[in-house]
């Protein structure tokens, strides 16, 4: 998908923080292929206090999929204690392009 485009009310937005051993994990890298293989878009950071934020937009199914993928899967040596998934609303199109690592 990409900027723009538009898939009815089945496209959702979501911001995500995840807590735990997720710095340093090759976490973020992660979180970008499995967007990008979702087909969904966003981007991801890590923070000052030892989190991985970032948003992911796309197709409802497969933003719930890249949910479960963040609080239960992750990196392969990330340790997710807890994934706290905010201000989830449905867009009418996507307000991001691409899926990228903001530092």
């Amino acid at each position: 998908m990409s900027e723009g485009e538009s898939a009815g009310s089945d496209l959702l937005s979501v911001d995500f923080e995840i807590f735990g051993h997720v710095q340093g994990v090759c976490f973020r890298m992660c979180t970008e292929k499995k967007g990008l293989q979702l087909g969904l878009v966003g981007w991801v950071r890590n923070t000052y206090h030892g989190t991985v934020q970032g948003q992911v937009q796309g197709p409802a199914h497969m933003v719930d999929e890249m949910k479960r993928w963040l609080g239960e899967e992750g990196s392969p040596t990330s340790r997710i204690t807890k994934a706290s998934f905010t201000n989830q609303r449905t867009v009418d199109r996507l307000e991001l392009s691409g899926f990228v690592t903001r530092f």
